[in-house]
């Protein structure tokens, strides 16, 4: 077979990078290569539109396989996630009713979320083998070591101290990162003593990098990682010099990072960030590589998601657990669509449960390791991603590391500024929020819907003090828009915007067709037309249907004629907006007209605007 394979490609002659982007610039016809192509990423590296063998030769990240060090191709020899699901505990019993039917049904991991911390454990897991499944407790800083205590004892007493395995999670930086309160001085005394605890239960992970914060927060993918490596070196730091040997603190801690919707690139990330930890950890000297294992548990997006459309949020999700099962993590646990506006109910967990059981019962995907191995796009995203994470990281360590950033507020400083940028791309639709921003349904009313919701954060409740540092903002990307919405929903009129479709036709039926989605962006009543012979039979019409915005769609050309022409027939009954950046846009305004819609408009200021003189 390898004969007839070789000979089969004998027939084809080798083709060069430069021989393909020939043809390409062909077929561009003068157009320039890298600006009609090559993508600038946010993360900051280019991407290009296609990569052949030769882009990486020579890459170290192929040498490896699943399994060996530094472990960039997976740290097992099988894909086997855990699918995780989160239950808070408020009665022992009732969340031992729930762990069990839930594991009935599939889930092979669970995320308790203890707040009290003396909740009855022997009740809590009764019934539950838990040297079966990943077992991941989340508590406050300030009980850690209670419940550690509580927990090392159960699991002693049922015999499982040698197979089970799971997390407790010990984050005393989360609520500097949440309220800007520097963290306790006394972290490593409960680190040591938290570690003291736990030494008799190896599979037990205690102190925990929660990077999903920053992604939930607007972080860049590179962003994430590169604080994600620093928080981890704060702990590798900071232990090792209190005299723990490197092995026992590196196979402590574990890894709570987020997963956005860029599919490939959140593949790479994960990929990057096991080969950057697993290096990193190299230099502490450890006895073992196995040491050098980074375990991550992906949780899906919420900086992302949105209230209109929810279930759009399902396609996201199952997306970005996608990107993260086949990056080989170690569990996944997939954000119920509805969480932006209620407490999850049973039917939306079993969607975010089923998610993850197509994945693994019907796709397959956990029968396949690192199945992008070797892949010319992806090695290339994961070394640049690596290459960009890597930098941020010794810029973070140079300027005092993690522990110092964080208590003056600089890391969610720089979280903030990339998530300020992050909304102006949103409000310019530079970045699509389906459903929000771009293709809105504006008959949808989602304002009943909204509940409040508790926090569940097990970081100290809500009080922020007057003299905290910058905090993370954790709006999410469509709420402004969704502000927009919610202000027409409550308003006693609904503005009507009615589309003066004419002239040539290809043009006014693209233009009607993005004005439409423009304005369904705020809400308002859109009522498109095939079109008019005259502007007079269009402003009629209009006037006919009560509308509070007339916009005018029809080619460039048109609009030095049909523009004046139906703004003084209006003569001011209704606000009048021009489809476009015709030539003639400053002849325009000259007889008034002042209103232009288009691609490179801000479309939520645009919005917020018109509410401003529409809404009553």
């Amino acid at each position: 077979m390898a004969n007839n394979r070789e000979r089969l490609f004998d027939q084809f002659p080798h083709v060069s990078k430069e021989e393909w982007k020939e043809k390409v610039i062909v077929d561009l016809k003068g157009a320039d290569f890298d600006k009609k192509l090559v993508w600038r990423t946010p993360e900051g590296f280019n991407v290009q539109p296609m990569y052949v063998a030769e882009d990486i030769e020579g890459l170290k990240t192929t040498d490896s396989l699943p399994g060996e060090y530094p472990y960039i191709r997976g740290t097992r020899t099988d894909n086997d996630w855990a699918i995780c699901q989160d239950i808070v505990v408020t009665d022992a019993a009732e969340a031992n009713a729930k762990a069990l039917t839930l594991l009935d049904k599939g889930l092979s991991g669970i995320n308790f979320v203890i707040k009290d911390d003396e909740v009855d454990l022997p009740t809590l897991f009764r019934g539950i083998y838990i040297d079966c499944i990943t077992v991941n407790v989340r508590t406050c800083p300030r009980s850690a070591l209670k419940v550690a205590t509580a927990l090392v004892d159960y699991i002693k007493a049922e015999g499982k101290a040698a197979t089970f395995h799971g997390t407790l999670n010990f984050d005393p930086f989360k609520r500097a990162l949440k309220h800007g309160e520097p963290f306790p001085a006394d972290i490593v005394k409960i680190a040591t003593a938290l570690l003291e605890i736990v030494k008799d239960v190896p599979g037990l992970r205690c102190l925990a990098v929660e990077s999903y914060l920053l992604c939930n927060a607007g972080a860049y993918i590179t962003q994430e990682l590169g604080v994600a490596l620093s928080w981890g070196v704060q702990w590798m730091t900071s232990l090792t010099e209190a005299g723990i040997e490197p092995d026992e603190v590196a196979k402590r801690i574990f890894f709570t990072m987020g997963v956005s919707s860029n599919y490939f690139m959140e593949l790479a990330k994960f990929r990057a960030a096991r080969m950057l930890w697993a290096q990193i950890v190299k230099q502490y000297e450890p006895k073992c590589d196995c040491a050098c294992k980074m375990w991550v548990h992906a949780v899906t997006s919420e900086f992302n998601q949105t209230v209109f459309d929810a279930y759009v949020n399902l396609l996201r999700s199952q997306t970005e657990a996608m990107s993260a099962a086949l990056a080989g993590v170690d569990a996944i646990t997939v954000t119920p669509f509805d969480k932006p506006y209620k407490t999850p109910d049973e039917f939306s967990e079993r969607l975010a449960r089923n998610q993850q059981l197509l994945l693994k019962e019907e796709s397959h995907f956990d029968k396949v390791l690192d199945p992008a191995g070797g892949s010319y796009y992806i090695e290339t995203l994961t070394v640049s991603i690596a290459d960009v994470a890597w930098k941020l990281f010794l810029k973070m360590e140079e300027d005092g590391g993690f522990e110092t950033l964080l208590n003056d507020g600089k890391v969610a400083e720089a979280i903030n500024e990339s998530a300020a940028k992050r909304h102006t791309d949103v409000a310019r639709r530079k970045e699509f929020i389906l459903g929000s921003n771009q293709f809105p349904n504006f008959t949808e009313i989602a304002g009943d819907k909204i509940e409040a919701t508790e926090c569940d954060c097990c970081c100290g409740g809500h009080d922020t003090k007057p003299d905290a540092k910058p905090t993370l903002n954790t709006k999410r990307a469509a709420s402004e828009f969704e502000e927009l919405r919610l202000a027409t929903e409550h308003a006693a009129n609904r503005p009507k915007v009615f589309m003066l479709t004419i002239g040539n036709l290809a043009m006014r039926l693209a233009r009607s067709q993005f004005s439409a989605n423009f304005f369904a962006c705020a809400g308002y009543e859109i009522i498109d037309n095939l079109g008019f012979e005259t502007t007079q039979e269009g402003i009629d019409a209009a006037l006919e249907k009560k509308a509070d915005i007339v916009v005018i769609c029809s080619s460039d050309d048109e609009y030095a004629e049909y523009a004046p022409q139906a703004f003084e027939q209006l003569a001011g009954r209704a606000e009048f907006v021009v489809a476009g950046a015709p030539e003639c846009a400053e002849e325009l305004k000259a007889k008034g007209i002042t209103n232009f819609i288009h691609v490179r408009s801000n479309v939520l200021d645009t919005l917020r605007a018109f509410n401003a003189k529409l809404l009553k």
